[in-house]
């Protein structure tokens, strides 16, 4: 059969193709030699045995004394720090693209501030600002501490996401809403922000994916009780090895950002397919509020 031609890429040959399968199943015969070194490995000091992984499969305490308490904590801190660090990051991003001066500088300080400290590190300074000032009480300072730490650096990661996605789009968007007469505000709210939440998306998803992670350090450094706290009770109190305990974390830190980037993905292509049905960026909404007399400025004013 005639291989369809492509401007994209020369059509791999006979040569190439054979080539191509060769590569394949040299990788493929790797892979599987560093699974069977790792397996033989594990059987070889007796870490695959029934009586160290039977806990998480006929023991129902494991699960319910340290595990799931454990992934609440977590999805607590994550969910918490994800919807503080969102808004606060389009926020940042927005007012370092203020035509204002002195609102850009503030802004830019705070970012440029905040991504530059490691995460622990804020972590530990928020600790030790709710013991010395706040009376938060020690059960829950933590977990105070660790969404504090996240929400500031990631905030501040995020407002350059945002940033950069507006400044992605063509000038010629700007343009236009000027030329109908909206205001700045009105500009990035109904014209960029919409355009560039699809462009942003996959970054936004991956920045969230890190918070989940992240919230392991509060485990680490503060005795924050999240999953990767729960490790050490467990394989002391039901005798089951290490390195299980770490798989069974590892698993279901793995489902988590699943779920999370498969749901991103949906609402990615919800998104694409919505707006190619539209095919408009302004709502209906508000261009019959631009046309209300005095609620925008003329023509000629399209200052903020």
């Amino acid at each position: 059969m005639k291989t369809r031609p492509t401007v994209l890429y020369d059509v791999p040959g006979p040569r190439a193709r054979r080539r191509n399968l060769l590569w394949t199943l040299l990788f493929l015969l790797a892979l599987a030699a560093v699974l069977w070194w790792v397996v033989a490995s594990l059987a070889g000091k007796n870490q695959l045995e029934w009586a160290k992984w039977a806990p998480f499969f006929t023991d129902a305490r494991v699960w319910e004394t340290y595990i799931l308490p454990a992934l609440k904590n977590t999805v607590i801190a994550a969910g918490l720090s994800m919807v503080i660090a969102l808004p606060l990051g389009a926020l940042l991003g927005v007012s370092r693209l203020s035509d204002h001066r002195a609102v850009r500088a503030t802004a830019g300080t705070v970012v440029e501030f905040f991504r530059a400290i490691p995460v622990l590190i804020l972590m530990l300074f928020a600790n030790a600002a709710y013991s010395e000032f706040t009376e938060v009480s020690p059960d829950t300072r933590p977990l105070y501490a660790v969404v504090t730490g996240l929400v500031l650096y990631n905030a501040s990661v995020l407002a350059e996401v945002v940033r950069a996605g507006i400044l992605a789009l063509p000038a010629g968007q700007t343009d236009a809403a000027k030329a109908i007469g909206m205001r700045k505000g009105q500009t990035m709210a109904y014209v960029l922000l919409p355009q560039s939440v699809t462009a942003m998306l996959p970054a936004l998803v991956s920045q969230l994916v890190v918070i989940v992670k992240d919230t392991a350090l509060g485990g680490a450094m503060l005795g924050f009780s999240e999953l990767l706290a729960s490790v050490r009770p467990m394989s002391a109190n039901y005798g089951a090895n290490t390195i299980a305990c770490f798989t069974v974390v590892a698993v279901i830190f793995v489902v988590l950002n699943f779920a999370l980037t498969t749901f991103a993905s949906w609402l990615e292509g919800r998104l694409r397919r919505g707006r190619k049905s539209t095919g408009a960026v302004v709502g209906a909404e508000a261009v019959a509020e631009l046309a209300t007399p005095g609620d925008h400025p003329g023509p000629t004013d399209t200052r903020g």
